[in-house]
C-alpha cells in the first residue's frame, strides 16, 4: 500500500499534496463499486465527488418524477448476496428518493464514505511521464499524486444547455440534472418545460396537475411505453430476492443486461404470432417491447416499420385530439432508434386545459429573456419558472470538462473534439493508467441496464490492476492498433443498425460540432463481456505494459 503524505477524512478534503495508488472520480453506481473493489485489493484509494453525498446520477437528478425505468430488482449490485437481500424496494420502478437511500445503504454497509472526498470538483488530471503517475488537482486546491486514475463520472452527467440570456431571467430557472435539494414552489405558477425526452416526460406528467399553466416546448416528439408500477410488499421482495443466483447468471449474458432477452425470430412467426408477442411485451409495462421483443427492430426497416405503427396505434388510442396526435406522435423516425421512455399518463396531461404545446421544430428557441422564452418569430412566452430538460453532452462531456492530459501533453478534450475513440470504453490510447467507465464505445444508457454494464467494467478494471500488480507492472496503455481494431468493430456493429441512421443524442447529434459516432456499443452486453474477457485472458494482448 502506498503511503500518503496527507490524507483527507471524508468530506473535509486535503489541501496539501497527497499520494494514492488510485483515485476514483465519482461516487455513483460505478464509483462506489470501484472504490470497494480496489480497496479490497489492498490499494490506497481516494474517491472524489462534487456532491455532498453518494449517488451520482441519483444524487443530482432529483427533479419531480425522477425514477428508474429499469426494474429495481435488476438495477442492483450482484457481487454480494447479503448486500442484495439486505435491501427491499417498495415498488417495481422506485423513485429518486428511494434510490438515493439505497445507494447510501450500500455506502454505509461497505463503509465507503470515509474514503470519499465530497463537495470537491476535479479540475485537471495530467500524466507525468517522468514519474509515470497522474497529477490531479481540485477546486479545493488539492494536488493528488496517483498511479491509477479511474473515471466513474456517468454517461449522462454533463448537462447540455445552450440558450443565451439564461442569466437575465427574473424568475427561477433549473436544469433537471442540477435540481436543488430544497422544495420548489410550483403550485399556481406559470411554468415552461424545455424538452420532452425521458426526463422531460417524467417532469411534465408529474407537475401538470400542480402548476397554474404549463407550456411544453417540443422539437422532436417521442415514442413512449406506459409504465406499470405496482407497489411491492414483503412477499414481493422475497420473491425477487429468491432469484438472486438466477439473476447473477442471467443479467450479464442478455443483449441489454436486463432479465428479459430476445426469444423470437421475426421470420419464424406468423403475423398473428408476431402481434401477440408485441402485445405481450407492451402490456408488461416495462422496456420489454424495446429491448426484448424482436432484435430485427434495430436492423430491419420493414420490421421496425410494423412495430412502429403498432406503437403509434397505441398512442392514438389515448390522444383524443387529432392536432395533439400530430404534435406528440413521431412521424419521421422509427420506434427504438431513439431512447424510449416509460411514462404514466404523460399523453393525458396534454388534455388538461392548463397544458399547452409550443412546437419549436420550425420556430426554435432564440433566447431566454428576463420575462421568459423567446422563439425566433419574436414571440416571448412569459414564465415564473423555467425547467430545462435539455439533456446531456452524453458519454464525453463529463471528461472533456476536466483538463485531462496524457502523453506529450495531449488533451482528451481536443482528441475527442476531433474523433471520439476508446479501447472497449475502458482505456484510451495516449493516456496511460487512465481507466474509464460509462464512456463511448462500450454498452451504456442507450442499450444497457446500467448497473449490469458498470459492474462488469469495474470488475475488468480491478482484474487488470490485479494482473499488473501480480506481475510487477506499473503502467498500461492500449496500443493504437488495438484501439483501431476496437473502433472498427464498434463502427461495423453500430452502422448495421437503424440507430446510426437517426439523429439523436445516441450519436451526439444534440451537441453542435460533436463528432458523429454511435456512442454506445450495439453488439450486446453478453458479447461485449466476452470480448473483454478474451482480452484479459490473453494477458492483455495489444496493450503496452511496463
Amino acid at each position: 500500500m502506498t503511503a500518503t503524505a496527507t490524507r483527507a477524512n471524508g468530506s473535509n478534503g486535503a489541501h496539501a499534496t497527497s499520494k494514492f495508488d488510485a483515485v476514483v472520480i465519482g461516487a455513483g453506481v460505478a464509483g462506489l463499486y470501484q472504490l470497494f473493489r480496489l480497496r479490497e485489493r489492498g490499494l490506497n484509494v481516494r474517491a472524489i465527488d462534487a456532491g455532498s453525498s453518494v449517488g451520482g446520477t441519483w444524487y443530482w437528478n432529483r427533479y419531480p418524477g425522477a425514477r428508474f425505468d429499469s426494474e429495481g430488482h435488476t438495477y442492483q449490485y450482484l457481487f454480494s448476496e447479503e448486500l442484495y437481500k439486505g435491501w427491499s424496494w417498495s415498488e417495481r420502478f422506485p423513485g429518486q428518493p428511494e434510490i438515493e437511500r439505497w445507494l447510501n445503504y450500500v455506502a454505509d454497509r461497505l463503509d465507503l464514505k470515509k474514503d470519499i472526498q465530497f463537495e470537491t470538483t476535479v479540475r485537471s488530471a495530467h500524466f507525468d511521464e517522468a514519474t509515470q503517475r497522474w497529477q490531479v488537482t481540485t477546486d479545493k486546491g488539492d494536488v493528488i499524486d496517483t498511479q491509477f486514475l479511474v473515471t466513474c463520472c456517468g454517461m449522462l452527467s454533463a448537462p447540455h444547455v445552450s440558450f443565451p440570456g439564461q442569466e437575465t431571467f427574473k424568475g427561477k430557472l433549473f436544469h433537471t440534472a442540477r435540481w436543488p435539494k430544497g422544495p420548489i414552489e410550483l403550485a399556481g405558477k406559470r411554468v415552461g418545460v424545455v424538452g420532452n425526452g425521458a426526463t422531460g416526460i417524467q417532469v411534465i406528467q408529474s407537475i401538470a396537475g400542480e402548476v397554474g399553466h404549463l407550456k411544453v416546448f417540443i422539437r422532436t416528439p417521442q415514442y413512449i411505453i406506459p409504465m406499470k408500477n405496482p407497489k411491492w410488499d414483503a412477499s414481493d421482495a422475497e420473491a425477487y430476492k429468491s432469484k438472486f443466483k438466477f439473476l447473477t447468471e442471467r443479467l450479464p449474458k442478455t443483449f441489454t443486461g436486463f432479465e428479459f432477452d430476445f426469444e423470437h425470430a421475426w421470420a419464424d412467426l406468423s403475423p398473428q404470432q408476431r402481434r401477440r408477442v408485441v402485445e405481450d411485451c407492451w402490456n408488461d409495462g416495462s422496456l420489454k417491447l424495446w429491448v426484448s421483443s424482436f432484435a430485427e427492430l434495430f436492423f430491419d426497416e420493414a420490421v421496425n416499420a410494423e412495430i412502429t405503427e403498432f406503437v403509434r396505434e397505441k398512442m392514438r388510442e389515448r390522444i383524443r385530439d387529432p392536432k395533439l396526435c400530430e404534435q406528440l406522435i413521431p412521424s419521421d423516425y422509427g420506434f427504438g432508434t431513439h431512447r424510449v421512455p416509460l411514462e404514466s399518463n404523460f399523453l393525458e396531461a396534454f388534455h388538461r386545459p392548463n397544458v399547452e404545446i409550443v412546437s419549436v421544430k420550425n420556430n426554435p428557441i432564440a433566447r431566454i429573456t428576463p420575462e421568459g422564452i423567446q422563439t425566433t418569430d419574436g414571440t416571448v412566452h412569459e414564465f415564473d419558472v423555467i425547467i430545462l430538460a435539455t439533456g446531456f453532452d452524453a458519454g464525453t462531456g463529463a471528461l472533456t470538462r476536466i483538463d485531462i492530459r496524457g502523453r506529450d501533453g495531449r488533451s482528451l478534450k481536443e482528441d475527442w473534439g476531433r474523433d471520439i475513440r476508446t479501447t472497449m470504453g475502458l482505456q484510451v490510447h495516449g493516456y496511460p493508467n487512465l481507466f474509464t467507465t460509462a464512456v463511448p464505445l462500450a454498452p451504456s444508457a442507450a442499450l444497457c441496464n446500467m448497473t449490469t454494464c458498470l459492474q462488469q467494467q469495474v470488475e475488468w478494471i480491478d482484474d487488470c490492476i490485479k494482473y499488473m500488480r501480480g506481475n510487477d507492472l506499473s503502467v498500461i496503455e492500449p496500443s493504437r492498433d488495438i484501439e483501431d481494431q476496437w473502433v472498427a468493430h464498434h463502427d461495423e456493429t453500430a452502422n448495421a443498425t437503424l440507430i446510426a441512421k437517426t439523429n439523436s443524442w445516441y450519436l451526439g447529434s444534440n451537441v453542435e460540432g460533436k463528432p458523429r459516432r454511435v456512442l454506445s456499443y450495439c453488439g450486446g452486453v453478453g458479447t461485449y463481456r466476452q470480448k473483454c474477457d478474451e482480452v484479459s485472458a490473453s494477458g492483455y494482448r495489444g496493450f503496452a505494459m511496463q
